[in-house]
């Protein structure tokens, strides 16, 4: 199971040169804020660059207020969208003196699904929303998601490929891509597979299947009413779905799933922050001036 592609069911239409000064965020910290818009509580850094104890944030019973010891070490989603607003500019401004001014860059995408890195990482969670879509994205959200996918995937401007590679890599000089660290994914993946290994996590994977069982449903593992192939058709949502995912996030709360398997997590990450500090700190500080770049770039423009 993919972390990143939890829950996220997408129609995804063939994207085209267009797409080259997107923002991709799926990947990147959405820390600005909760779910709420409060705060989000989290591992602030230490002086030596550790993150401090993790925390479970400002609502203990929404998992999009958790904040997971890595988030430290990747772009925000607000920083990730200057970046990636900055270098539309340079690339449309050299594709209009390479002769192409109605090239214009694909439209970010919106957010689908989980507003936060812990947000449907652990599995659905929001007993109301469940009610309506199972284990869908909100049929507004996904409605906006594929509009700006198909918008993204056509380039009336008739540009070549390769001029348009050539703009976004001279882009690259002074407003460099937003990138992960392959460390930092690394971290974020195996903290994410090996938690759910953890004694205390796997006891309420078995709480969780029991109570499952009890609704009619036979599930070994959360994840794997999630997987349900019967529940993959994107534009589909099934009265089987909607039941089967209301009974899961009953027996989610009743077992204390999202917690229980957050703290593991969040445990693991700590540890593996610590082997790795000090190429960490210097993750933080390629982020750090990979915005303040693009800041400077906005600002001279």
């Amino acid at each position: 199971m993919n972390p990143s592609r939890t829950l996220v069911r997408i129609a995804i239409p063939v994207m085209a040169a267009a797409a080259v000064g997107a923002v991709t965020v799926g990947a990147l910290s959405a820390n600005s804020s909760s779910r709420s818009g409060s705060p989000v509580a989290g591992a602030e850094p230490r002086a030596d660059g550790a993150p401090a104890a993790p925390s479970a944030a400002g609502d203990p019973d929404d998992p999009a207020s958790w904040r997971l010891p890595i988030e430290t070490y990747l772009v925000s989603r607000a920083d990730a969208r200057l970046v990636g607003s900055t270098r539309d500019s340079v690339i449309a401004a050299c594709m209009k003196r390479a002769g192409f001014p109605k090239w214009v860059p694909a439209p970010d995408l919106p957010v689908l699904g989980g507003k936060t890195v812990t947000d449907w990482r652990y599995g659905i969670h929001d007993a109301a929303q469940v009610a309506k879509r199972g284990y869908h994205p909100d049929a507004a959200e996904q409605q906006a998601y594929d509009r700006a996918m198909m918008a993204g995937a056509v380039d009336k401007s008739g540009a070549d490929p390769a001029t348009l590679q050539g703009c976004a890599q001279s882009a690259g000089a002074s407003v460099p891509a937003v990138t992960s660290s392959d460390l930092v994914e690394r971290i974020k993946g195996d903290s994410y597979v090996q938690s759910a290994k953890d004694p205390k996590v796997t006891a309420a994977f078995a709480q969780w299947s029991a109570c499952m069982k009890g609704k009619g449903y036979a599930y070994a593992k959360p994840m794997d009413a999630n997987d349900d192939p019967r529940f993959n058709d994107p534009r589909t949502v099934t009265d089987l779905e909607i039941a089967t995912a209301t009974a899961d996030v009953a027996c989610r709360t009743r077992a204390h799933v999202e917690k229980t398997w957050f703290d593991a997590e969040a445990a693991l990450q700590t540890k593996a922050i610590k082997a790795n500090q000090a190429a960490l700190n210097g993750v933080r500080e390629a982020n750090k001036d990979m915005v303040g770049k693009a800041s400077a770039a906005a600002t001279a423009r």
